[in-house]
């Protein structure tokens, strides 16, 4: 194996005997001939479904799919010889790392747009480019002239997916508005969802209706709670656990099932194996996986048979807070606009913060807990993904009447983030990069790649990124990115707050 598509990628280089992620390496040879058996029926146009395209591509992300069998199925599905992905590894290293990022950024989109599609938008534009993007991986002669434009469109095409999932998620379950919401656990029976998929959060809530099961989000699902039509759900109670890279501590003991809807899932182990479900993409051998048919009955008898706990539990967050707020996705946020310009032109707020993105396993995240604390005290903190769980238990008070801390949504809700962005730029008659906005972002999977394209195809500069920088990005396109982009690698909280607040 040859997989360098994480954060967590062995030595900072590459993963080649297992990955970090625990996938084998028969299961990454079979993601690689599942995406090389996309890549052939794009270049020969062959047709096949919008819903199997971005399917396909969905269960090659980290921490998805470790299901042999499932992927086998699924490269039977497409039915054709695949593309051999390591004639990039053998490809100059510029055009090695742009297809690589034109890869992730593919993946990345397909995952929006399978969320998407599961609501019933149309995504045909946006798969008509995901099929441009894998032919232009399987083009022998492509160099960095061809490539680096698609990889800049990639994050055009990211943004047009995301507004159609915001408006999707919005129409369906209504406009987000402000929760709080707690980490103590009922007695009682019980299921924890974890994953995106606010569809089979719905269905899991109404298939449990008077069951005598509470629900509880986990991780990306925790904004769930700030949406309408979840909320009258009065057995939605409140969220179990941290980010995902905790599952195999938190999960451990806990006497109740577990449904997986998308990633991030971790090789579960034997001590609770039995109580872990899956469905859409996700898979792993041995776990009982609930088909297109969205019946959730064995999650159900499973967390009746084995009761909940006795009496109400107490979890916290990393730093011990009990409780979370989410909701302030960008309907709430510009619902105050003018009293956020105000309060900056007044001097209330001195400067608004993006720190967000997709947490991780590997030392040095602590990073971001520290940058969030030695924040300006009249700074507002805007964050979105699992990246929150870093800080958002933390108690900062509040300025201009707001919390200091927004939970903007999931990675799925980048949109709303952007949209505040460009709609606070116009009130104050600049660009972007003149607003008193700093991104500082983590990243660990593809998802966050085919963001971060989007924020460049927006022309947004001087970008913290962290912990660690792409391993598959070339020195000669990480130059290109810094000088045209200024983007910069996080080094210490003091340091990088510093650069910043003195620009």
């Amino acid at each position: 194996m040859y997989c360098q598509q994480c954060e967590q990628t062995a030595g900072g280089k590459a993963c080649t005997k297992i990955g970090v992620c625990g996938k084998t390496d028969e299961t990454a040879r079979l993601q690689d001939e599942l995406t090389g058996a996309l890549i052939t029926v794009s270049r020969k146009g062959i047709d096949i479904s919008d819903k199997q395209l971005s399917e396909g591509l969905f269960a090659t992300l980290t921490n998805v799919n470790f299901d042999n069998t499932a992927l086998e199925r699924l490269i039977a599905q497409v039915g054709q010889p695949y593309y051999d992905l390591n004639k990039v590894c053998d490809a100059d290293e510029n055009v090695k790392s742009l297809k690589t990022l034109l890869l992730l950024g593919v993946r990345g989109i397909a995952a929006y747009a399978y969320h998407a599609l599961v609501l019933g938008r149309d995504v045909s534009e946006i798969c008509a480019f995901l099929r441009k993007g894998l032919a232009a991986i399987g083009e022998p002669d492509w160099g960095m002239d061809e490539l680096l434009p698609l990889v800049m469109e990639a994050g055009k095409v990211n943004l047009s997916v995301l507004e159609i999932l915001d408006r999707a998620n919005t129409e369906t379950y209504g406009i987000p508005a402000p929760a709080k919401v707690t980490m103590e656990v009922e007695k009682g029976a019980f299921i924890v969802i974890s994953g995106h998929d606010l569809r089979d959060l719905k269905l899991l809530l109404e298939q449990t209706d008077g069951k005598g099961v509470n629900v509880y989000t986990h991780g990306e699902m925790l904004p769930a709670h700030g949406y309408p039509e979840m909320r009258k759900y009065s057995h939605l109670k409140g969220n179990f656990g941290t980010a995902w890279q905790n599952q195999q501590r938190e999960f451990a003991d806990v006497p109740a099932p577990v449904l997986f809807t998308t990633n991030c899932l971790m090789p579960p182990k034997d001590s609770y194996k039995d109580r872990i479900f899956t469905t859409a993409v996700v898979g792993y051998p041995e776990l009982t996986h609930i088909g297109e048919d969205k019946d959730f009955s064995p999650v159900i008898e499973k967390a009746l048979e084995l009761g909940g706990y006795h009496e109400n539990s107490k979890f916290t967050g990393i730093n011990g807070g009990a409780e979370l707020t989410t909701g302030f996705a960008h309907g709430t946020v510009l619902s105050v606009a003018d009293k956020l310009i105000e309060a900056v032109k007044n001097g209330q707020i001195s400067r608004f913060f993006l720190v967000g993105g997709c947490d991780g396993a590997r030392p040095g995240r602590n990073y971001f807990t520290d940058f969030v604390k030695q924040a300006p005290k009249d700074s507002v903190i805007l964050t979105l993904a699992c990246g929150k769980y870093r800080f958002n238990d933390l108690d900062l008070g509040t300025v201009a009447g707001l919390p200091r801390i927004l939970d903007m949504g999931q990675c799925n809700d980048a949109y709303s983030a952007i949209k505040v962005a460009v709609a606070l730029a116009e009130a104050f008659n600049c660009g972007v990069n003149d607003l008193p906005l700093s991104l500082v972002i983590s990243w660990y999977e593809q998802k966050a790649v085919s963001i971060l394209l989007t924020l460049l195809h927006l022309g947004i500069k001087n970008i913290i990124l962290g912990p660690t920088l792409p391993a598959f990005v070339s020195p000669a396109v990480l130059n290109f990115l810094v000088e045209k982009f200024n983007i910069a690698p996080t080094t210490t909280p003091e340091a990088d707050l510093k650069k910043i607040l003195e620009r």
